[in-house]
Formats: C-alpha cells, sequence, structure tokens
C-alpha cells in the first residue's frame, strides 16, 4: 500500500496564513468581490485557493466534510498533518465542507444552524473551474453599496438549492474557489437574477 504524499503548506506559516485570512475576510465582508489566495500550491485535486482556505480556517476543532470529488487519501492524509482537523464521513456533522459545482445535491444535508444559534451553520468551500462565465447574478444585501453583478459557472439547480437552505439568519455561508481566487456569498446575501 502507498503512503499517501505531504506536500508543503504555507512557505510562511504566520505570514501567509495572516493574509490568506485577510482574503478570507475580505471576501465574505463585500460579496461578489473576487480576492486573490494563492499563498499555498494544489493539493490534489484541490485548486490552490481551496487549499489556501482549508489552511487558513480547519482545526482540531474543526469537522470537515469531504465530498466524494474531493476525497482522496492524499487530501485527507494532508489536512490531518498540516490542519489536524477530523474529517467526517456524515455532511450532517460538517463544521465546514468542500464540494464541487456539480455535488449541489450534498448541500439539503448540511446544518443550517437554528433561529437562535445561526451560527451553527456549515460554511461550504465550492470549488468551481472559473469565478465567470455563468448566468448574471445580482447580489444585494450586507456589505454591497446598492448591488453587484456576478457570473458564477453555476447551474440554476444551485441557485434554488441555496434558496432551500436559506432564511436568514439560518443558512450556509459559501466561498467559491476557482485556481488561485476566491469570492464569498454569505447567507445575508439577497440573490436576483437579471
Amino acid at each position: 500500500m502507498t503512503t499517501p504524499v505531504l506536500v508543503p503548506a504555507f512557505a510562511d506559516p504566520v505570514l501567509n496564513a495572516q493574509m490568506s485570512f485577510r482574503a478570507a475576510l475580505k471576501a465574505m465582508s463585500e460579496p461578489g468581490v473576487v480576492e486573490q489566495a494563492d499563498y499555498a500550491d494544489a493539493l490534489d485535486k484541490m485548486h490552490p485557493a481551496t487549499f489556501s482556505l482549508a489552511l487558513t480556517l480547519f482545526d482540531d476543532g474543526t469537522r470537515v466534510w469531504l465530498s466524494p470529488a474531493l476525497d482522496t487519501p492524499m487530501a485527507r492524509a494532508n489536512l490531518a498533518f498540516h490542519c489536524a482537523c477530523p474529517v467526517v464521513d456524515d455532511p450532517q456533522q460538517a463544521d465546514l465542507a468542500i464540494i464541487t459545482a456539480t455535488e449541489i445535491d450534498y448541500l439539503a444535508q448540511f446544518p443550517c444552524g437554528t433561529d437562535r444559534d445561526p451560527e451553527m451553520s456549515c460554511t461550504v468551500i465550492v470549488q468551481l473551474d472559473s469565478l465567470e462565465g455563468g448566468r448574471e447574478v445580482v447580489l444585494q444585501g450586507p456589505g454591497i453599496e446598492s448591488q453587484r453583478t456576478v457570473t458564477l459557472p453555476l447551474s440554476d439547480s444551485f441557485w434554488s438549492a441555496r434558496d432551500q437552505v436559506t432564511d436568514f439568519p439560518k443558512g450556509l455561508d459559501f466561498f467559491m474557489t476557482s485556481q488561485r481566487q476566491l469570492m464569498a456569498l454569505p447567507r445575508s446575501t439577497v440573490v436576483s437574477f437579471l
């Protein structure tokens, strides 16, 4: 049996973790704005931005769920080594999850929090081929002066699924990643179509 290969994490663990965290925070506070997240290289099937977010957000108190498309021995070994995070098999137990755009059926299985404890919801990282090229979507809400238009390559099924699991203050927060970029879509953001 082959032992999974461990890959380097951040070149400068303290500085890169801080920069990655700032990029994630800025993206979440300004929905629809693209941030650079190129502080780590790719991890197996995970893009650099996805792995950078994992290195920044995952720790030993974070239950992580990996979608079938991204759940590999190499990914598990590196997340265990670099983040010490437990990887759970049940999406309903996830604090953070990583999926691809084609795996939206899992959204209904993640915890969405409650009106009393909305912070008990899952944050979902959706890895995409690109952060543009899809249907035009208008975003409104906190962090957006009036409105912002994005063209994420997501199906109508994704937007419908997001709508079903979002009843503010409950709902899922999303990071969208592609290669070395990320964008956020918090549960407080209202989505409409042109």
